[in-house]
């Protein structure tokens, strides 16, 4: 139980960062009190995910291990992808998160469950609850999303603007991109290093990728001050 709490803390801990739930905690924030924006996300986290594992438990008792594994892996590729592609709120999402009601626990509470229904990191608690043990799983995600939102309220409050969005959102879909292959190579190949090869092999691709694109960005930006530079004539 331990270990698939502390496991589905870190992967939906990761999964929430750059998620347009962080968006909808920094809005909310700049309405409502932040003890009341913290509980209805508890509420809307804690249903959802006791939903989620549920079905997540129930489907893992007639699949195979390696096939678990193989189909979570390919999930928690594709929820890099989604996390490396960035997320924003709709137009909907935005007038929710602004509009004063009469019960701002409830509204807050409602949007959020409405918000996190089919989300990735709902799709990543069924993963995690079909190979562990599901009361770890329920809580160890519910206290992740909360502890990633409450973190969005107070950066947002103190950084503003200023927070590296696209760094924090390649981070966590390298992070996403680490548990897939692990849990692909665990299935294909197990009780062989593989995995860990795997995600050694992804962090390393990761880092390169990482160094080209900061290099390309300097070399642009160098190259736009070199041209807007005025020229200086010799008679002058």
């Amino acid at each position: 139980m331990l270990s698939a709490l502390l496991l589905s803390f870190a992967v939906i801990f990761v999964a929430e960062l750059g998620d347009k739930s962080q968006l909808m905690a920094m809005t909310f924030a700049l309405r409502y009190k932040w003890y009341i924006v913290i509980g209805g996300i508890t509420v809307a986290t804690t249903v959802v995910h006791l939903v989620s594992v549920a079905v997540g438990h129930f489907l893992g008792l007639s699949i195979p291990t390696e096939a678990i594994s193989i189909v979570g892996g390919i999930a928690f590729v594709v929820f890099g992808l989604w996390t490396l592609r960035g997320d924003s709120l709709t137009e909907d999402e935005g007038d929710k998160a602004s509009r004063v009601t009469r019960s701002a626990f409830i509204a807050i509470a409602s949007a959020f469950f409405l918000a996190e229904l089919g989300d990735k990191t709902m799709l990543a608690t069924v993963t995690l609850a079909t190979d562990n043990d599901w009361v770890g799983v329920w809580i160890g995600s519910t206290v992740g999303m909360v502890a990633a939102d409450a973190l969005a309220i107070v950066l947002g409050a103190v950084l503003g603007k200023h927070l590296p969005e696209r760094v924090i959102q390649f981070g966590a879909a390298v992070l996403f991109f680490v548990f897939g292959v692990s849990l692909f190579f665990e299935g294909v190949m197990p009780g062989t290093s593989a995995p860990l090869i795997a995600a050694a092999a992804v962090v390393a691709i990761s880092a390169v990728v990482w160094i080209v694109v900061v290099l390309r960005k300097r070399r642009k930006s160098s190259a736009q001050v070199s041209f807007e530079r005025p020229t200086v004539s010799k008679d002058s």
